[in-house]
């Protein structure tokens, strides 16, 4: 029981996180890459004045899953790299943090374009 209720609250932190960036695509003028980046710094901002912290918290994969938990595990690695090293830590700590996901969003972009080829519209 305990994770059905787990997985009800990832699905809805992570579908209301869906939900606000298809009314911003669909009620603004705003473009998709605009959001995304907007997405992921809001992430940022928000663990950075500890809000997001408790969110992941509550919800688990639901909040760490969409652009916004990719912004927070930048600002933890950060976080976590100025501890250890020091100023230089601001500039290394995000991109350590996060090289997994990176490295697999490249790979699996570059498999991707061997597999399909494009076409024109």
């Amino acid at each position: 029981m305990n994770f059905l209720l787990d997985c009800l609250k990832a699905f809805a932190v992570g579908g209301a996180i869906c939900v606000i960036g298809q009314l911003l695509i669909d009620w603004t003028k705003l473009t998709p890459a605009r959001i995304l980046v907007s997405y992921v710094v809001s992430g940022v901002i928000l663990t950075g004045v500890g809000m997001y912290g408790a969110l992941v918290k509550f919800a688990g994969a639901g909040a760490t899953v969409p652009l916004t938990g990719f912004g927070y595990s930048l600002a933890k690695g950060v976080e976590k790299a100025v501890d250890e090293y020091g100023l230089i830590g601001a500039l290394t700590g995000g991109l350590t943090a996060t090289a997994a996901g990176i490295t697999t969003a490249i790979l699996m972009g570059l498999l991707m374009s061997l597999i399909f080829k494009s076409k024109d519209k």
